[in-house]
């Protein structure tokens, strides 16, 4: 029972707190000034925007791979240890996964140029979590199951993978019309890292065979590491008693860990009703110098357990045979601490898609050579309707990600537009979802969400998701 509680420990603490990064609803969406932040070369269609401080982007979304909280814990009669070992520890990769993110705008704007309307600018702040744990397959049967019916059997201490961090962004972006139907966008990003958790690129193995000296001979090769900044700081503040809110906002607001990061997009128009844009966002890192605390264990070991050889123990019948065998094992695989600084770089995200619109309530700009003209950049709103397909990718310690997005937007005049997406990735292929944007006067608020089909009981979904805003915008050009 011990053991079912602390794999279930696991399975919770992962599979409760993960969150997936593609904002695929958001993505393209021009009528939405957030969509700016995941294409900075979308095409603008404002005069400004001024987002409601902390509650103009809202975003959080749950992802799991192969296996759902309803698995374990549904009440369907079963036993929930055949359940933890049919359904986890029998049927998950090292593969399968929880990972994640949220985040929440502290302050968003634009604005466009008086001098060169050409020029939109972009700005603001926000904090941002994200988590990603990889099923430790090897090392959850070696916990749930033991050794001693597995003689022979590596167990591959590569499968610990995980990694946690929390920042805050400080940002300033342009975006320019290059020619009628171009359009390009940068964004820099300052990070202030408050807690950064990282055990990757662990190797190694334990293998128990047959002893010589004893019955059993138990191998360690191992070369791991666990790295941590912020944590004991965090953790000192809450036995202590201190204001944790505190701290977290003394290094968020660059009392961290410092960063540096950038954002590209691009949008072009293949002619007045096809679209083709891109992106690709976090191209940076963080240089973690502040309460960095590492733990490695490195080195190699074979022990038979305590070995007592007759009549030579008698000679001394006060040794410690156990302290002798703890200090052997520490010796030939040394546990380590220290506090060198690292670096972390932030996971890449790419964007990509095509739009074709049609549908005409009314004319667009005729093209022309000319670097800008006013409302040239936005032709798709001269249609009601746009369909189209969208590309995500995001880089991983055991690979890229993928995700493929098909959709349907549908204009209402400038009051109303929906967007409805079909997505497949590794965590489901049946993902519906669904974004309105609602223009009242110069007030937009947004709502959207993923996998709307699986709200009928969460606990049994692989994905959920929802994302909304507040904004207060100018839609007149010069």
């Amino acid at each position: 029972m011990i053991r079912t509680l602390g794999l279930l420990s696991i399975l919770l603490l992962g599979y409760m707190t993960s969150f997936a990064q593609n904002k695929e609803v958001l993505y393209d969406f021009q009528e939405i000034p957030q969509a700016i932040m995941v294409n900075p070369g979308i095409n603008t269609i404002y005069n400004w925007y001024a987002g409601i401080p902390f509650i103009s982007g809202i975003y959080a979304k749950g992802a799991t791979s192969g296996l759902t909280v309803n698995d374990i814990f549904a009440a369907d009669g079963l036993d929930i240890n055949q359940k933890v070992r049919d359904r986890a520890l029998n049927s998950l990769s090292e593969r399968d996964e929880v990972n994640g993110i949220f985040q929440v705008d502290v302050l968003n704007g634009g604005f466009r140029s008086q001098k060169n309307p050409a020029n939109f600018f972009s700005f603001g702040m926000y904090i941002e979590g994200y988590a990603l744990n990889y099923w430790p397959k090897d090392l959850a049967i070696l916990a749930y199951e033991g050794n001693a019916d597995r003689l022979g059997q590596r167990f591959d201490l590569n499968d610990l993978n995980a990694s946690g961090q929390f920042i805050n962004v400080l940002h300033f972006g342009i975006n320019r019309q290059i020619k009628n139907n171009l359009t390009l966008g940068a964004r820099i990003k300052l990070y202030s890292g408050i807690l950064d958790i990282k055990s990757t690129n662990n190797s190694g193995y334990f293998e128990t065979t047959l002893g010589e000296n004893n019955l059993l001979r138990n191998t360690l090769v191992s070369d791991m590491r666990l790295r941590t900044s912020g944590l004991d700081a965090l953790l000192d503040a809450n036995d202590n008693g201190s204001s944790v809110a505190g701290l977290f906002t003394k290094r968020g607001l660059f009392g961290g860990d410092p960063g540096l990061g950038f954002d590209l997009g691009v949008t072009y128009n293949l002619n007045d009703q096809t679209v083709i844009t891109g992106s690709l966002l976090d191209i940076g890192l963080l240089y973690h110098t502040s309460d960095v605390t590492n733990y490695t264990l490195k080195g190699s070991a074979s022990i038979e357990g305590v070995e007592i050889i007759l009549p030579d123990a008698l000679n001394d019948p006060n040794a410690d045979v156990w302290e002798d065998l703890v200090n052997e094992i520490e010796e030939l695989v040394p546990f380590e601490e220290n506090n060198n600084n690292y670096v972390s770089f932030r996971p890449i995200k790419f964007y990509s898609s095509i739009r074709y619109n049609f549908g005409k309530q009314g004319e667009p700009v005729a093209d022309c050579d000319c670097d800008y003209k006013p409302n040239s950049g936005d032709r798709s709103l001269y249609y009601l309707n746009s369909v189209g397909a969208q590309l995500y990718a995001i880089n991983r310690p055991r690979g890229p990600q993928f995700a493929l997005t098909a959709f349907y937007q549908r204009r209402f005049a400038k009051v109303l537009t929906l967007k409805a997406t079909y997505t497949v990735d590794k965590f489901t292929p049946t993902n519906v979802g669904l974004g309105m944007s609602l223009q009242a006067g110069p007030v937009n608020f947004y709502i959207m969400g993923d996998n709307l089909f699986s709200y009928g009981n969460i606990a049994d979904s692989n994905y959920a998701s929802f994302q909304l805003g507040l904004n207060i915008i100018s839609w007149e050009r010069n």
